[in-house]
């Protein structure tokens, strides 16, 4: 039986996030943080019953994502007796000194919460924020920004959220999602067109995408009538030819060697998407931190 509230799982759900597994990573940090014993210093020092508002206050401006987060954090510390009295929307952007979650509870409560809490928001704020940034980088063109699955082992679903809201989209969630035709794939098959008639026949109702590292490659994948062609580290001007050759036949998405300086000349290069692992692998914390205030 779940110990989070129903209106937070019916939110989890509505984000396309599994509560139950989310439950369980958060137990997992929990202990982490614990040890083998108890939280020594709060023990020591704080009255088991005296109260206080937490407030988790914006550090630095940006978009915020993992409020769910932070909110299941305290629900599973506190027992469900942490009341929650303010949270803004996730996908938000904040200045420094904003009030993002304020809720009532224990003081020994909130302090076991706190360090997993923060880091649970600030990593996927950070996402966020930097999603974005890339964002922000091609608009005005008819390029999208997606991710990949370059994410931290058993986070990826909730860092994929976090792309979302930082205005990015989500490439495939896992190997079963769609077929990606890579060079080992290609090597180990023969040729590309193989390789496609061979996921056809396994699996003949699944997207196809190719990964070319050479224009002299498209055709044969055109040929094979994949749904993508992702172009492998291929300069701003190399996916320009590609865009000319494909000539609409299917999409073309850029991937390699892209970074913010040169991402609008890539995306004015005319392909559908820029595939950036950087917005989950390599994507800075949002500062974020609790501002506790006792009662009594």
């Amino acid at each position: 039986m779940s110990r989070l509230s129903n209106q937070l799982v019916a939110t989890m759900l509505a984000q396309k996030i599994s509560p139950q597994p989310f439950e369980a990573l958060v137990d997992a940090a929990l202990r982490e943080d614990l040890g083998s014993g108890l939280d020594a210093t709060t023990v020591a020092t704080i009255p088991a019953n005296q109260i206080a508002v937490a407030q988790f206050n914006a550090r630095k401006s940006g978009v915020v994502a993992g409020i769910f987060a932070a909110q299941a954090v305290l629900e599973i510390a506190g027992n469900s007796a942490i009341k929650f009295d303010k949270q803004i929307s996730e996908g938000s952007k904040v200045e420094a000194g904003q009030l993002i979650i304020e809720a009532t509870g224990k003081v020994t409560d909130l302090l076991l919460a706190e360090r997993t809490a923060l880091n649970f928001l600030s990593r996927l704020s950070g996402i966020a924020t930097t999603s974005s940034i890339w964002v922000e980088a091609v608009k005005g063109t008819k390029c999208v920004v997606r991710d990949t699955r370059k994410t931290t082992p058993a986070w990826r679903e909730i860092e994929k959220f976090a792309v979302r809201m930082g205005g990015a989209t989500n490439h495939r969630m896992n190997l079963s999602d769609a077929a990606l035709i890579k060079d080992n794939h290609i090597a180990a098959t023969g040729s590309i067109a193989n390789a496609i008639n061979d996921v056809r026949k396994k699996f003949p109702n699944l997207s196809i995408e190719v990964e070319i590292d050479r224009l002299d490659q498209m055709e044969e994948a055109l040929v094979g009538k994949v749904d993508l062609i992702l172009l492998d580290n291929m300069s701003p001007e190399q996916c320009k030819l590609a865009v000319k050759q494909c000539a609409g036949r299917t999409k073309l998405e850029a991937s390699g060697g892209i970074t913010l300086e040169n991402a609008r000349d890539y995306a004015m290069s005319g392909v559908d998407f820029i595939a950036i692992g950087a917005l989950t692998h390599s994507a800075a914390i949002l500062d974020i931190g609790l501002d506790l205030k006792v009662k009594g």
